[in-house]
């Protein structure tokens, strides 16, 4: 089976890198996107207390609720109110399958850069950011961080990566277990791509059983979708290995590219049936619009 090395840390991050990341986390500062801090308010009990304002005293409350430095200050008794709070876990997982890698390498370039951008996001925020790879099993490589200052620990790690081997959705969806005890957001990014076309749709179920807010992050190669083939052909499957050489004309390739879109709908009918937030990106367009794109559709990692 093919197992693409690891991508160059130069190639993939560039010294500006990190600078482009706190610019748009500032644009999206001023969208008010990011106006919650990583603890968000949730129905169920906190793990921590935040005050949110204070009231009048009244003779029924317990005396020790009351705040004495603002009673020695105004002489009016009043009392702090708190909103109970619980840490966000952001999961990132991240497809490391051959077909992310090869025969286009700008795919798994733009994966990574999506991960460590959302794992910035979620260290800056106070978040816990775990990173898993995924190909025929799914793989912690990472254990919860929080702290701005492991970014880099998230850079080295995406960086080492090996891509290679077969995507079994079904089996990695069904061993990923996502704590319980705290609310979380997971992103999946990956491109779908299963031995069989139903693989992705079947897969989805097992997902729609996560505790927390899911995303899908489908990341595509123009020519995945129009291949430029056409005459005598001979293909490499990246994942398994095959090897096969048939004739391939127009026609071919546009009912190719029609049973294509139909996946394509079909796994985003499939997001939407379970609330499970579906988009695409292509592999060539431009990471910075597309990475506001996706944090603009709605997420409480955005504090959208």
């Amino acid at each position: 089976m093919p197992d693409s090395s690891a991508i160059a840390r130069e190639e993939l991050f560039d010294a500006a890198f990190l600078d482009r990341l706190r610019s748009l986390a500032l644009r999206l500062r001023k969208r008010r996107a990011l106006s919650r801090r990583g603890s968000q308010s949730t129905p169920s009990t906190g793990f921590t207390r935040e005050f949110k304002d204070y009231r009048h005293y009244t003779p029924r409350e317990d005396y020790r609720a009351i705040d004495w430095r603002l009673y020695a200050r105004l002489d009016k008794l009043f009392v702090r109110l708190y909103e109970e709070t619980q840490e966000l876990n952001l999961h990132l997982l991240v497809d490391t399958s051959g077909s992310m890698a090869e025969p286009y390498s700008t795919k798994r370039t733009q994966a990574l850069r999506f991960a460590v951008a959302l794992a910035y996001l979620g260290l800056a925020g106070q978040q816990r950011v775990s990173l898993y790879s995924m190909s025929d099993t799914i793989r912690q490589e990472l254990p919860p961080l929080r702290g701005q200052g492991n970014i880099e620990k998230i850079i080295q790690t995406a960086s080492r990566l090996k891509f290679g081997g077969f995507t079994d959705l079904q089996r990695s969806f069904a061993e990923f277990h996502p704590t319980r005890q705290r609310y979380g957001v997971i992103f999946v990014i990956s491109d779908f791509f299963g031995r069989d076309v139903s693989t992705a749709a079947e897969s989805i179920k097992r997902a729609a059983a996560w505790p927390g807010e899911c995303h899908f992050l489908q990341i595509l190669h123009p020519e995945e979708r129009v291949p430029t083939l056409e005459g005598e052909v001979e293909l490499d499957e990246v994942e398994t290995g095959e090897r096969r050489r048939f004739w391939l004309t127009r026609r071919d390739v546009q009912r190719y590219t029609d049973t294509f879109d139909a996946f394509c709908d079909e796994l985003s009918r499939e997001c939407a049936a379970h609330r499970i937030d579906f988009m695409q990106c292509g592999a060539e367009e431009p990471f910075e619009q597309r990475f506001l794109d996706l944090l603009n559709r709605g997420s409480a990692l955005a504090g959208a």
